[in-house]
């Protein structure tokens, strides 16, 4: 067979755009189908497998600790979110619903705010 070719390619010849965590699993599907050969079986494989053989085949190592400083406070925001939404969906009078919407996007920006500052 022809598996003793070996075929070499750096990691930044792939012309990533984004990074790997950021790329969906279609996306990074078709990466290991169309530019990384050595990656057998990913079709089948989910977006966590994915991104750890592709790091394995090019001997990236993951940061331990890599979680963003915000997370427990990422968390906290969302879980008042998810109670203003109960809260949204009990009220009658739309002045007090258009208040509670207005919240709850502030809440929103906040955390998108929070996650692209990690």
């Amino acid at each position: 067979m022809s598996d003793d070719k070996i075929i070499e390619i750096s990691f930044d010849s792939l012309g990533l755009t984004k990074p790997l965590e950021k790329m969906t699993a279609k996306e990074l599907r078709q990466l290991c189908m169309d530019k990384i050969p050595q990656i057998q079986g990913a079709s089948g494989m989910t977006k966590e497998d994915l991104v750890g053989t592709i790091k394995t085949t090019f001997g990236i190592k993951d940061e331990e600790g890599a979680v963003s400083p915000y997370k427990d406070q990422v968390r906290a925001i969302k879980r008042t979110i998810r109670e203003l939404r109960v809260k949204k969906t009990g009220l009658s009078v739309r002045k007090e619903k258009e208040i509670l919407r207005r919240k709850i996007n502030k809440l929103k920006k906040r955390t998108r705010r929070l996650a692209s500052a990690a």
